[in-house]
């Protein structure tokens, strides 16, 4: 599986932020296929599917994390900081609250040398935590700095590629097919025989796609589109090429 990319992780976080409980959304690239269980609660929400982690080495990565809960839809991931270095813990979000569950399973299996202790949370303690590390950011924290460069200059690169003419989509619902991803670009015109969904070795959608439109004036035009959601996700667009398709498509084979 491939790693987490933290601008993508970031992004996640903000939406989480922004659209409070609700939001459920799962990472791309999980190996589970199922669909968000029924839940029945009486005059109140679902849990909020959190864990925290205690007990990592101290050069652990988000993408560390990621690979910890591997099978399980990581939506974020943050590494909590005190006086400008890593402590040690992290918050988890998971896909859905049945999962958390199934992360309770990874108590005490080890990352590196180190066994990693997984506790249930709340969402306060998650939206606490991202509250010190945005505090810690605006005092002047290079670590804080250096994110918010990183995205801004992810959000530049888009603007500035080159288009060719196809689009590559991020973060889409597995169970989305050809006619979902052509009415999310109901405004231009598209065939089914435009948009390629790969797969990986075990036949299973990877959460991306990509779409050959007709001009790269159009493949442009529709990064208007970018960040919107299609289901409960929403969906990240790239500049792409017909080789980066090509090798997508023939990758899962």
């Amino acid at each position: 599986m491939d790693g987490a990319d933290p601008r993508e992780l970031g992004l996640k976080r903000q939406r989480l932020l922004d659209q409070g409980s609700s939001y459920y959304g799962a990472g791309p690239g999980s190996s589970y296929m199922y669909s968000p269980p029924a839940y029945s609660y009486v005059n109140q929400p679902p849990p909020f599917p959190v864990v925290r982690l205690r007990g990592l080495p101290f050069d652990c990565s988000e993408n560390d994390v990621y690979e910890f809960f591997h099978g399980l839809d990581i939506v974020d991931v943050l590494l909590v900081h005190k006086n400008g270095k890593f402590s040690g813990e992290a918050y988890c979000v998971l896909g859905y609250p049945l999962q958390v569950d199934f992360a309770l399973q990874r108590n005490r299996q080890n990352i590196g040398r180190r066994y990693v202790e997984v506790f249930r949370s709340k969402r306060q303690e998650y939206y606490k935590a991202i509250a010190n590390e945005v505090s810690d950011a605006r005092g002047g924290s290079p670590r804080g700095i250096s994110r918010s460069s990183r995205a801004k200059s992810h959000d530049e690169g888009k603007e500035s590629a080159e288009h060719t003419g196809f689009l590559r989509l991020r973060g889409l619902p597995f169970s989305a097919g050809k006619d979902e991803i052509m009415d999310f670009f109901r405004n231009f015109d598209l065939s089914e025989d435009s948009i390629h969904i790969p797969v990986n070795s075990e036949g299973r959608p990877t959460g991306e796609a990509f779409v050959e439109f007709s001009s790269a004036e159009d493949s442009k035009a529709a990064m208007v589109n970018d960040r919107k959601t299609l289901g409960s996700r929403y969906i990240e667009l790239f500049p792409s090429s017909s080789e980066e398709c090509q090798e997508a498509v023939t990758r899962g084979r």
